[in-house]
């Protein structure tokens, strides 16, 4: 039996894995959400349980469902299981969405922002997926994005980032001026406490 992941952040960028099987794919029940966990020192995405809510995704297949690496780069997330939550154009089989612990989480902070290398990777997901309106579903459906942004872009933090397009980069900047987001450069942070993103 095939086991699956549903992936609604960095996952969506199909550049940063090569998982088999990628499709488009929606889970319904649950929204997005700007967190970090205890276990991680900058904040990340997270989803959480909402029963009018329904977010665009990707899933993809665990060869011999094996987690291990899946789980080590989603270490602070715990698996649940969404295989009848979950919609896409194959057969149903097990699908797991990751999750951060409701005890290990916060919303970001100073102490632990956003970075912007990461939203780049996410945002280029969905564009190269679903097109400027799933870029603005992706928005829409998600909470949190009035919190602290590290702009890390010539020198990303973030262990996988990916060269965008200048117009990549406008709607990303875009994005970030219209829900308030508070971006600041490298100096603003600590950035050795940062570095194991």
């Amino acid at each position: 039996m095939t086991h699956r992941f549903f992936g609604y952040g960095s996952l969506v960028n199909l550049s940063t894995h090569d998982y088999p099987g990628a499709r488009p794919a929606r889970l319904s029940g649950w929204r997005r959400v700007w967190r970090h966990a205890q276990l991680r020192p900058v904040a990340f995405l997270s989803v959480e349980r909402a029963e009018d809510s329904e977010i665009e995704g990707v899933v993809a297949d665990v060869p011999g469902a094996d987690w291990r690496a899946l789980d080590e780069r989603e270490r602070a997330y715990a698996r649940r299981d969404v295989t009848e939550l979950v919609r896409h154009d194959g057969e149903i089989g097990p699908t797991v969405v990751y999750e951060i612990e409701s005890d290990k989480l916060e919303p970001p902070d100073v102490s632990h922002p956003i970075l912007l290398s990461y939203i780049d990777v996410v945002v280029q997901g969905y564009l190269r997926l679903f097109g400027q309106d799933g870029v603005d579903r992706f928005v829409a459906s998600t909470r949190g994005w009035d919190a602290p942004v590290l702009d890390d872009r010539e020198a990303p933090i973030y262990p996988r980032p990916q060269l965008l397009s200048p117009d990549e980069r406008r709607k990303v900047d875009r994005i970030l001026d219209e829900t308030g987001a508070r971006v600041a450069g490298p100096e603003a942070y600590d950035l050795s406490r940062l570095g194991a993103a």
